[in-house]
């Protein structure tokens, strides 16, 4: 049996091409790296993708346990907190995202926990309690990912159970402003053919700003609990059944909101809330999914596999813009809660033909999800409520596959797929008390459906230059469903609704190795051509309310470039590049009038880079030593589409860790010190309109000390 303990707390900065953990062979060569990107397990090299791969390894030693942990260490990707709560996360890939969290509206970027599609953004901040691996997948992913993949697609792929090993793992973390994070791991296995997998996560923290009124005691406390169960039956040698169950509990508080004047100009980070907040009251967030993948191998060359999914949301999210943004008076609150269940059905079929030629996944997809919300606000306009329900539903065919012909030493290969998509949305939408109106009458009673189609098609040319250098041309469409927008300003605007949008993306890319290996450099460059996109025009005083132009066209060129080098033994040095230009071409209003000179891509910094250097140390008289050591920068962008003043400034932080192990006479033992932003850079994480120009601070300096012990 094995047995660790493990003090690992807070995580660097770092490099999208680290992030892979890119760890020295014997050789002195680079670690491969397998994803599973194309649904078949493959090297990263390989796959003509842009992909940000993060192993196991760079996940525990980084401390790596939700979507919001990765934040600026993958170049072209931001993550952006949403203003009314501490769970929601709104991912933004290549400048393609949503910035919204209303119930009826999908993101463009979509998330996958074990090959389900998670439906809402709300709890998209939660922890998942033990991860294998997270890949990053930028670019419209259309043909094997489907709908709401336009921007790209973030896959979590969870551990699961080791046959033949029985065995504990503990981690406990400690760090300043109290943080504490605990997990506890647990395998069991029953011969070579059952084995099932517990596990338990607690992470909290204390925030970054007291409440000087009453309720909770702190703005952006973290208070989460996660746990995981799993089971893996090796039935016949060719079945395997796997299921997991996971579920996370949330109670932290929202994050502050602060007053700030418009760029350049720049406020320092508030360390306690204005006096007059009254009854703060914590977020309560629960998400649980279950998962149920049957794998049979028909044949050599045929694989069937089934994922069935369920997962339920239930969330209560609350702010209070009274923290320090309007003073004294008037109030301005917003509490939300809402209920969702979905389940999905896929089936999917791996294959190879014409001695391994040929090589296919073509498949099947079935979504349904339901769901209400109902939202409260405060304003200095009154006070309204709204309540919402709705229902989705979604089909697919889909196929794809690369043929590589006998020709050119085989080292051509040329991939053609499509999907066909059916989306049905229904939604009904009543508001109360809404300005203008007397208390109590109804302002919006509304109920919408319409219905979608989409063809996406995906093509692909690779050439093996030799045995560590290909290239790639790509074209790739994205499709986002239309919807609904309970947020709307009018009866008018909500049952009109809105279309989809539609993204096709030209990209070229560069997949080598040089010197044995040693040095690993990939480059990705794309245009897209964005079309129908869904605006958002916030209301200067309220931002719960927006409209939804679907009248946009946008080009967005871009590179992304990831550099891995083993230097010397024990040395890598690893870096990222992500460039990204995105321009509004066409901007129609409800009116007709062309109003594209307003209008700015958000959340989009033209530039991001990341470097990193890790050395691993020979065993010396008192153990060995690993340093990691790390920097992230990222431009100025604007954050609000319709508005130029709101900009985010740049910014760069700077981690570190280094362990100490392989102690003599402590046999397992591991101790580190590590810190992140460790020159305490003041920096916004999101700035938008509250009655007067606001901000959320991104976290100062935190550090502390990791202990293992394994036996």
């Amino acid at each position: 049996m094995k047995y660790s303990v493990a003090i690992l707390l807070a995580s660097a900065a770092y490099s999208s091409n680290a992030l892979a953990q890119d760890s020295q062979v014997e050789d002195g060569s680079l670690q491969e790296i397998i994803v599973t990107a194309q649904k078949r397990s493959e090297s990263l090299q390989d796959t003509p993708i842009s992909i940000a791969a993060i192993d196991s390894a760079a996940l525990e030693s980084r401390r790596i346990a939700s979507l919001t942990d990765i934040a600026g260490g993958v170049p072209n990707l931001q993550l952006s907190p949403h203003p009314n709560s501490a769970v929601s996360v709104r991912p933004i890939i290549r400048g393609v995202g949503e910035l919204s969290n209303n119930i009826t509206r999908d993101s463009p970027n979509a998330i996958y926990v074990d090959g389900v599609y998670v439906g809402r953004t709300q709890g998209l901040g939660t922890d998942l309690a033990e991860l294998e691996r997270i890949e990053v997948l930028r670019g419209p992913q259309g043909t094997l990912y489907g709908r709401n993949a336009t921007g790209g697609a973030i896959s979590f792929i969870t551990r699961a159970p080791e046959l033949g090993e029985t065995w504990v793992k503990q981690d406990i973390g400690i760090g300043n402003y109290d943080a504490f994070r605990a997990r506890t791991l647990v395998n069991l296995a029953f011969g070579d053919t059952v084995a099932f997998q517990l596990s338990y996560l607690r992470n909290s923290q204390d925030g970054f700003v007291k409440n000087l009124g009453t309720g909770a005691p702190r703005f952006g406390d973290v208070d989460r609990h996660a746990i995981r169960a799993a089971a893996l039956w090796k039935a016949m040698d060719n079945v395997e059944l796997r299921y997991t169950y996971d579920s996370a509990w949330i109670k932290d508080t929202s994050p502050f909101i602060q007053q700030v004047p418009f760029y350049p100009a720049e406020a320092k980070r508030a360390t306690q809330s204005n006096a007059a907040v009254r009854n703060f009251q914590p977020n309560d967030t629960q998400v649980q999914g279950h998962n149920l993948t049957i794998s049979w191998d028909a044949s050599d060359t045929l694989t069937v596999k089934s994922i069935t999914g369920y997962r339920r949301l239930n969330s209560f999210e609350y702010q209070d813009y009274h923290s320090g943004v309007l003073g004294l008076f008037p109030i301005f609150t917003v509490s939300d809660t809402v209920n969702q269940e979905q389940f999905t059905q896929e089936l999917q079929l791996i294959g190879s033909a014409i001695d391994q030629r040929l090589k296919y996944v073509a498949g099947i997809y079935y979504f349904t999800e339901n769901g209400d919300g109902f939202n409260t606000s405060v304003t200095p306009g009154g006070r309204s409520t709204s309540a919402v329900d709705f229902k989705n539903s979604a089909y697919a065919v889909f196929g794809q596959a690369t043929f590589t012909p006998a020709l050119l030493d085989d080292r051509l290969h040329i991939t053609v797929g499509a999907r066909w998509s059916k989306d049905k949305r229904d939604a009904t939408l009543v508001k109360t008390n809404f300005a203008g109106v007397a208390p109590g009458v109804v302002a919006i009673n509304e109920h919408g459906r319409r219905s979608f189609q989409d063809f996406s098609p995906t093509g692909t040319i690779a050439f093996d230059i030799n045995r560590d250098v290909n290239v790639y041309a790509k074209l790739s469409k994205g499709y986002k469903t239309g919807g609904f927008n309970p947020a709307a300003s009018s009866a008018a605007t909500f049952a009109r609704g809105f279309g989809p949008e539609t993204l096709i993306s030209y990209e070229l890319g560069l997949k080598s190795e040089f010197f044995d290996r040693r040095v690993r450099l990939n480059v990705a460059a794309f245009y897209n051509d964005y079309k129908d996109i869904q605006l958002n025009v916030l209301d200067p005083v309220n931002p719960r309310v927006n409209d939804v132009l679907n009248a946009g066209k946008a080009k967005i060129t871009g590179l992304e470039v990831d550099l891995s080098a083993r230097i010397f033994k024990g040395m890598t040095f690893s870096a990222s590049y992500g460039r990204v230009n995105p321009k509004y071409k066409k901007v129609i209003d409800f009116t007709g009038n062309d109003v594209t000179s307003g209008f700015h891509f958000t959340n989009a910094p033209k530039n991001s880079f990341t470097v990193a250097a890790d050395y691993s140390s020979p065993e010396t008289g008192i153990g060995k030593f690993d340093v990691n050591v790390n920097y992230a920068w990222q431009d100025r962008y604007t954050a609000i589409a319709n508005d130029p003043r709101y900009i985010v400034g740049s910014n760069g932080l700077l981690g570190a860790r280094i362990s100490l192990s392989k102690i003599p006479g402590l046999d397992g033992v591991k101790i580190a010190a590590w810190g992140r932003n460790l020159t305490n850079e003041n920096y916004y994480a999101t700035s938008f309109p509250a009655g007067v120009p606001s901000a959320i601070f991104g976290a100062p300096r935190t550090y502390g000390l990791d202990l293992t012990v394994e036996f």
